[in-house]
C-alpha cells in the first residue's frame, strides 16, 4: 500500500516574520506611532497565530488585511486622545537610514515618511489615510486596495482622489539636495549654541514655523511659533534650557536630517529641519520623553551593532 506525501504547512513564525517588516511600514504611516504600530504588529501576529492557515491562500494579503483594520480601530480612538493632547503633536520619530520603514531611495519615498507628510495625513479620516498609505507608499492597486477595505474599486479610487486633493493644499514641500540640509543644520546648531541671533535668523524664511512636542511632559511650546524673529529667539531660549552636558549629533530621522540631542546619556530632543526655498522654513521638534523611546533605542542599537 503507497502512502501520500504531504507537504507540512509552512512555519506560521517564520511565515510571518518574513511580512514583519511591510506590516510595520504600513501600520507605522497609518498611526504615526512606533509603539502603537508595534503593537498593531503584535496584535495581528496573535490573530495570524489562531486562525485557520490551511484557508489562508495569500498570507501577506491576508496579513495586510488584519493589520489595516486594527490600525482603523486604533485611529478612531486615537483621535479622540489627540484632541486633549498637551500643545502640538507630532508622529513618534524613527531613524530611516535602518530599512524599518522600507526602501527610502526617491524623494517620494522619503517624503511619504517625513514629519510633514504625517501631520498632513492627520488632516485625513482613517479609511483615507489607509487609501494613501497602500496606494502611495506600497503600490497596492485598487483592486487590492478594494479587497483589504471590503470595497468596490470604484470607491478606493475615489477615496483615494479625494484624498489627494486634502493633502495638496497642504504647504508644499521643497525637496533641497542633502548637502545643502546637512550644511545648513549644522549652521543652524552653531548659531543657536552661540546665542547668535543674527545669524540664526538668516538661515530662517519669513514665514518659519516652529513646532514643539513635549506632551505636557517637558518644557515645550503649547503652540506653534510663528515668523523668523519669533522662532529665533523661542529657539534660542529653548537651548539656553539644555544642560552644559547636552551632547548633539545628527542622524537620519524620517527621511530628513534630523538633530538629536542627548543628556546624561538619555534621548531628550529630536529636531527634524525643513529646508524650502528661501532658507529654514519648519522646525518639529519631539521632545515628549515617551515619544523619543522607539527612536532612543534604534541609537542605542546602532551603537551596540557598530
Amino acid at each position: 500500500m503507497g502512502f501520500v506525501t504531504v507537504d507540512p504547512l509552512p512555519d506560521p513564525t517564520a511565515e510571518f516574520e518574513a511580512q514583519r517588516g511591510r506590516l510595520f511600514g504600513i501600520a507605522y504611516r497609518m498611526l504615526g506611532s512606533a509603539a502603537e504600530a508595534e503593537d498593531a504588529v503584535q496584535d495581528a501576529y496573535l490573530r495570524w497565530h489562531a486562525a485557520e492557515r490551511g484557508h489562508i491562500d495569500a498570507p501577506g494579503a491576508w496579513l495586510a488585511k488584519v493589520l489595516t483594520n486594527l490600525c482603523l480601530n486604533r485611529l478612531t480612538s486615537a483621535r479622540a486622545r489627540r484632541e486633549e493632547y498637551v500643545g502640538p503633536w507630532l508622529p513618534e520619530p524613527v531613524r530611516t537610514d535602518t530599512g524599518v520603514l522600507g526602501p527610502l531611495e526617491t524623494a517620494e519615498q522619503r517624503d511619504a515618511v517625513s514629519m510633514a507628510m504625517l501631520v498632513m495625513l492627520e488632516r485625513l479620516s482613517p479609511p483615507e489615510r489607509a487609501v494613501v498609505v497602500l496606494r502611495d507608499a506600497f503600490g497596492y492597486s485598487h483592486r487590492e486596495i478594494a479587497e483589504v477595505l471590503d470595497w468596490s474599486e470604484a470607491n478606493s479610487r475615489q477615496t483615494h482622489r479625494r484624498a489627494r486633493l486634502r493633502l495638496a493644499s497642504g504647504r508644499p514641500r521643497f525637496e533641497a539636495p542633502a548637502a545643502v540640509r546637512s550644511d545648513l543644520l549644522a549652521r543652524f546648531l552653531a548659531a543657536a549654541a552661540e546665542g547668535a541671533l543674527d545669524e540664526l535668523e538668516a538661515l530662517l524664511a519669513d514665514d518659519v514655523v516652529a513646532w514643539s512636542d513635549g506632551g505636557g511632559k517637558v518644557s515645550a511650546s503649547t503652540r506653534p511659533v510663528f515668523g523668523r524673529d519669533k522662532v529665533a529667539r523661542f529657539l534660542l531660549g529653548l537651548v539656553a534650557r539644555f544642560s552644559s552636558g547636552t551632547e548633539f549629533g545628527f542622524a537620519e530621522v524620517n527621511g530628513d536630517t534630523a538633530l538629536l540631542g542627548w543628556e546624561g546619556g538619555a534621548l531628550t530632543t529630536a529636531a527634524v529641519v525643513e529646508v524650502g526655498a528661501e532658507g529654514i522654513s519648519g522646525v518639529r521638534m519631539v521632545r515628549n520623553p515617551e515619544k523619543l523611546k522607539f527612536l532612543e533605542e534604534q541609537c542605542r542599537e546602532l551603537s551596540r551593532n557598530a
